[in-house]
């Protein structure tokens, strides 16, 4: 089984026709990957953001656990909790109509043992609208995709860098640097992939790296300051439209400064409430004046 592009794999439907156009679906990257095309994925947290980021026309949604760093105000995603995901999640959910819709699995909902991953993942698709999860690790939670492919649920892995793993890193390094850890990375992606996964997530990997698993996978990479050799990329989108200013990483590049206008318009709305400016007219409702005059 080579990461769910065996014809009996569970988990791969063809592309829907949702009225808008087609829905992307764990086949549009198996046929990505064969085809050479490459995948956009972008995080969204909530209704309004997931429905302008579907409509831009991304491949895939994903509702990371790093809300718990743009929404929540961690430090990290370690206290991301599974009632987190599943709320944002099914808000993300009800804004998505085209994108294929991830969504990751918190610190701790998964490592336990092979029953709560799978159920925890159960609870992904069933309440937060999810069409694929995500966990980290390589080798040690091979057991848990075969459960949750067998169980129909399709899964994207992530190995290099992965955030919930921050405290045994040490911090948020790069990964995979010298030839030992390199060859473990490579001996993960293989891993996950024949245990099922769709796809693999690569973060904070050397782009020579990179690009060598990718040549070595059936299934697509998508990379996260991996470099241009992967089959597709994932940001932020808090990061790339310049909204989050806590720290920005170095694979980030910043496509517009909406953070910015953001505080430029706020200004804007404090200054004409105070002049009176706001609200004008055309802002306001009518009332007959002579129902006015009755009630004086």
């Amino acid at each position: 089984m080579t990461g769910g592009f065996c014809d009996v794999s569970v988990g791969i439907q063809p592309e829907r026709d949702n009225g808008m156009g087609k829905k992307n679906t764990v086949l549009t990257f198996r046929q990505a990957k064969e085809e050479g095309r490459k995948l956009t994925m972008l995080t969204a947290y909530d209704y309004s953001t997931a429905k302008l980021i579907d409509e831009a026309g991304v491949n895939s949604i994903l509702v990371g656990d790093s809300l718990g760093n743009v929404i929540l105000g961690y430090e990290d995603t370690i206290p991301v909790t599974m009632e987190d995901m599943i709320h944002h999640g099914a808000a993300v959910s009800r804004g998505t109509k085209n994108a294929l819709l991830i969504i990751d699995m918190p610190f701790m909902s998964y490592q336990v043992s092979v029953e709560e991953a799978l159920k925890n993942a159960g609870r992904l698709m069933k309440e937060g609208g999810a069409d694929a999860v995500k966990l980290e690790g390589g080798h040690r939670v091979c057991p848990q995709i075969r459960a949750m492919v067998e169980a129909g649920i399709p899964v994207c892995a992530h190995i290099g860098m992965t955030p919930q793993s921050v405290n045994a890193f040490g911090g948020f390094k790069v990964q995979a640097k010298t030839e030992s850890a390199a060859r473990l990375l490579i001996e993960e992606a293989l891993a996950v992939e024949e245990a099922g996964a769709f796809a693999v997530v690569m973060e904070c990997v050397p782009a020579k790296l990179a690009a060598m698993v990718t040549e070595k996978l059936s299934i697509p990479t998508i990379g996260i300051g991996a470099g241009d050799g992967c089959d597709g990329q994932v940001l932020v989108y808090a990061d790339m439209l310049g909204m989050f200013s806590d720290f920005v990483p170095k694979f980030v590049k910043q496509y517009a400064s909406v953070g910015e206008t953001m505080k430029q318009a706020i200004r804007s709305y404090i200054d004409e409430v105070g002049s009176g400016a706001f609200p004008a007219d055309e802002h306001t409702f009518t009332i007959d004046d002579e129902v006015i005059d009755k009630l004086n």
